[in-house]
């Protein structure tokens, strides 16, 4: 497979190889919300993310496994600094997402389900105010963002419509797109496959290797799909109602846990399967226009 045409990724001084991508010591996360009780508003707290401590190194790429709710989007927001922490803090390569946040976003890139766009827009006008906001000069752009969509296998006869008017796999992959149009060095990629075809994930995931290989670029993956996370992570970890409970190899979760399969030990470890909250979470939501 041919290098992915992406453009020059910011470069990691060599002094800071041996750094950590990211760091997180304690990182915590709370939402608060005021109710009406009676004549009085209360306000009520819940936990999206406990103390949490881990690190991920440069080029490595770790997944995380978790029911909605268990604080997956909550962790990628913090690390993206698009939340603030409630306690704790995290880096990347050296960079706080608290005081040093301007740095932290020109290191990395975030792609979600829920990823936004002007819909009134095209797919490439799209592409091409991302390349434009990463300081990407449209001549480059111009020619990167047909061979990246290419390589998506995104219909080029469908690059010029309104976004509006693409499904939610098509959104999927213009996300994915305007990412890997950045090279990002740290990839944050949550639930990046869902509402995509069989052949469209294999592909995705064929990316994300070719960006490690290719760019040197780590990812954290959050996602329900475990044959995913086995297969692209060298370390897969469990968030479970707020809580990392487990973070290691594959084949160590299925040792810790006396499983067979990654699928049961995630059951054993949490009480519940994650195909249950994703079939939910189809039923409910279905595929956008």
């Amino acid at each position: 497979m041919s290098p992915l045409p992406v453009a020059a990724p910011m470069t990691v001084p060599v002094q800071d190889r041996a750094m950590p991508a990211i760091q997180a010591i304690d990182l915590r996360k709370e939402f608060r919300r005021r109710e009406r009780v009676g004549r009085r508003f209360e306000t009520t707290r819940s936990v999206a993310l406990a103390p949490t401590t881990f690190r991920v190194e440069r080029g490595e790429c770790v997944a995380i496994l978790g029911q909605n709710g268990s604080g997956k989007s909550t962790l990628v927001r913090l690390l993206s600094t698009l939340l603030l922490p409630d306690g704790g803090t995290a880096r990347v390569f050296g960079h706080d997402i608290r005081t040093d946040a301007r740095a932290v976003r020109r290191l990395v890139n975030r792609v979600s389900v829920e990823a936004s766009f002007f819909k009134k827009l095209s797919a490439f006008e799209n592409l091409s105010y991302a390349a434009r906001f990463y300081g990407i000069r449209p001549a480059d752009s111009r020619v990167r963002i047909p061979e990246i969509v290419e390589r998506l296998s995104f219909p080029a006869d469908r690059l010029r419509e309104p976004m509006e008017h693409l499904s939610r796999g098509m959104q999927q992959k213009i996300a994915l797109a305007r990412a890997l149009l950045t090279a990002p060095v740290v990839l944050l990629l949550d639930e990046p496959t869902t509402g995509l075809d069989p052949r469209s994930k294999l592909e995705v995931q064929a990316l994300v290797t070719d960006m490690q290989e290719q760019h040197d670029a780590t990812v954290l993956l959050c996602t329900h799909d475990l044959a995913e996370a086995e297969e692209l992570a060298r370390r897969v970890g469990i968030l479970h109602r707020g809580e990392l409970i487990a973070l290691e190899a594959a084949a160590g979760l299925k040792l810790r846990y006396g499983a067979a399969t990654l699928e049961e030990a995630f059951f054993a470890a949490t009480g519940g399967r994650l195909e249950d909250e994703a079939d939910r979470e189809a039923d409910e939501g279905g595929e956008s226009p």
